[in-house]
């Protein structure tokens, strides 16, 4: 089932255009990844989607509705959810408020156990739920960005450079949760510099450059063809 279908995307920031006339779709169950060089327009991408840059043209459908001309806060309505670039977790609040916060859309019942199905996923975040925030480590911190995302219930989540700053061991973990998230039929797109474990977790791969598709395809193709990411990319 088509979760996310996405015809002709342009957006930007003010006259400036980061990405340009993009297509592409994402199912139930299936993992997108966007790869790209720095400034290719990954983030801008998700940016939009998430509706924090312009869409200037083209559509956002979440199973068959368009949500293109929606603010940010509705969208979340829609299934819509962000883990952003950095975290940008509350470091004033505990890991409990934060959690908190990610759930304010649904109610009490789906609040209480949305935290606890956060710390079962993430047992650490647990046996810190009083902590600061901003006292955690960068690996938890992370854990907490994602659980935050997920609190919202959603049925398609952005996942902005999952693996920035991170150890490999916690860079494993996280993205053990997206295949446990990808088994529960969540559409996840994702942007990762680290475009190998990015190969490995996607089931479709999309390359930007300087705001342009340049190629798309299954990534068991792009896994299978030595240098090809690469060559995309303009590491050969």
């Amino acid at each position: 089932m088509t979760m996310l279908k996405v015809s002709n995307l342009t957006a930007g920031y003010g006259d400036i255009i980061a990405v340009r006339d993009f297509s592409f779709t994402v199912g139930a169950g299936e993992i997108l990844a966007i790869l790209g060089a720095n400034g290719a327009g990954k983030s801008s991408t998700l940016m939009a989607l998430a509706g924090l840059v312009d869409c200037k043209s083209g559509r956002i459908e979440i199973e068959g509705t368009d949500i293109a001309d929606l603010p940010a806060e509705k969208r979340i309505h829609h299934g819509l959810s962000i883990v952003p670039e950095g975290r940008r977790i509350f470091p004033d609040l505990s890991v409990r408020e934060n959690l908190m916060a990610g759930g304010h859309s649904v109610t009490s019942p789906v609040l209480k156990a949305g935290i606890e199905q956060v710390f079962t996923t993430f047992p650490r975040l647990g046996t810190r739920s009083r902590q600061m925030a901003g006292s955690l480590s960068g690996g938890e911190q992370q854990m907490l960005a994602i659980g935050r995302a997920l609190m919202s219930q959603p049925k398609l989540l952005l996942v902005d450079e999952l693996s920035l700053g991170l150890m490999p061991k916690v860079i494993d973990e996280c993205y053990d949760v997206l295949a446990q998230l990808k088994s529960q039929g969540l559409a996840i797109i994702l942007v990762d510099q680290n475009a190998d474990r990015a190969l490995e977790a996607a089931d479709t791969i999309c390359v930007l450059e300087a705001g342009n598709l340049t190629w798309a395809g299954a990534a068991l193709e792009a896994r299978a063809n030595d240098g090809l990411v690469s060559a995309l990319l303009g590491y050969d």
